[in-house]
């Protein structure tokens, strides 16, 4: 049998108010008293009702999540797995808790959204060009965005790519490459930020950048990198490195270097990005750019709950997160 607030009562010999008031800290009842009461449905294992809090307060403390996977690997994926871990701990250490959000079946998100009764949502990845992520957004939910800014309407918290890949790049320019391929993930902001960094820091070095050098793969599918890489080989002027869009893709150019007779570390160089696990411990040890998820998956709960808790206060901000590069020995120093 669930434990009640009459159980506590009894146990406290306190009335039936006297207990419910110190379970709500009201400044009615003595500090001494609430610590007892709550030591003792804390001893007696009292949970209260998610549904009886909703209807005191008018809020579930629950936050939906939103993540469309077109790889299969998401939840699987280290660099998302690591930014769920930050967001469900962050969450519950401020009293709320997560539930994954589908847009399967009759209900679209928002529906979804009001009948779990979401204080708000954190936008992870999905298309924004649809109807009902639009509707979702003009909806009047607090929402919060990673890698997507919004603008004025919604918080966001985003990686810097910026930064990133042009630590990525200055390190591997510094080493001599002067021929180097990006093969590159679907079209999105963050691609978009990337090949624009990319551009820029050749025009910078005052390099040339052969139209076969961009080539197009999908973020964290290594059959498409492995694919992308095999037209990059057949080229009569190969590149001396090649950027993947990600370390779990660069799985699949490894994969199709080393079937091809090439070494990677040696006869070409080859860099990835997010700072997974693999990339520490596959040979050549993989050069990366390491995104900090922990701390990303933290701002993304800090900036929805000030947007929900402070809602005349808040003002919408997109939050920068940097992280650090990662030299591992899958780059070659030409000017040696």
């Amino acid at each position: 049998m669930p434990v009640t607030l009459k159980d506590i009562a009894t146990a406290c010999n306190v009335s039936f108010s006297t207990v419910s008031k110190a379970l709500k800290n009201s400044p009615e009842i003595s500090q001494k008293t609430i610590e007892a009461v709550n030591k003792k449905a804390m001893e007696l294992g009292y949970h209260p009702n998610a549904a009886a809090i909703a209807l005191r307060t008018n809020r579930s403390y629950d936050i939906g999540v939103i993540f469309e996977d077109i790889t299969g690997s998401g939840l699987q994926h280290q660099y998302f797995a690591r930014i769920f871990d930050s967001i469900n701990e962050s969450a519950n250490k401020a009293g709320y808790d997560i539930t994954f959000l589908s847009n399967v079946g009759k209900r679209n998100y928002l529906a979804q959204a009001k009948y779990r009764g979401c204080d708000g949502i954190i936008i992870v990845n999905c298309s924004f060009r649809r109807t009902d992520v639009k509707e979702l957004l003009e909806s009047g939910i607090p929402i919060c965005t990673l890698d997507r800014n919004l603008k004025d309407a919604h918080p966001s918290v985003m990686s810097d790519n910026s930064d990133g890949f042009r630590s990525l790049m200055e390190f591997i320019l510094g080493r001599g490459h002067k021929r180097i391929a990006f093969v590159h993930g679907e079209a999105t902001d963050v691609t978009r930020m990337r090949l624009s960094v990319f551009r820029s820091m050749l025009k910078k070095y005052g390099l040339e950048l052969p139209k076969e050098y961009i080539v197009a793969a999908t973020y964290h599918l290594p059959e498409t990198t492995r694919q992308a890489t095999l037209e990059l080989l057949k080229l009569s002027d190969r590149p001396t490195c090649i950027i993947y869009p990600d370390d779990f893709s660069a799985l699949g150019g490894i994969d199709a270097l080393f079937k091809s007779g090439v070494t990677p570390g040696k006869d070409i160089s080859i860099a990835g990005y997010d700072g997974i696990f693999l990339s520490k411990i596959i040979t050549p040890r993989l050069t990366t750019w390491e995104q900090n998820s922990p701390e990303i998956g933290r701002q993304l709960v800090m900036q929805l709950l000030s947007s929900i808790e402070y809602p005349e206060s808040f003002s919408p901000a997109s939050i920068k997160v940097s992280g650090r590069l990662v030299e591992g020995e899958s780059v070659v120093d030409l000017n040696k």
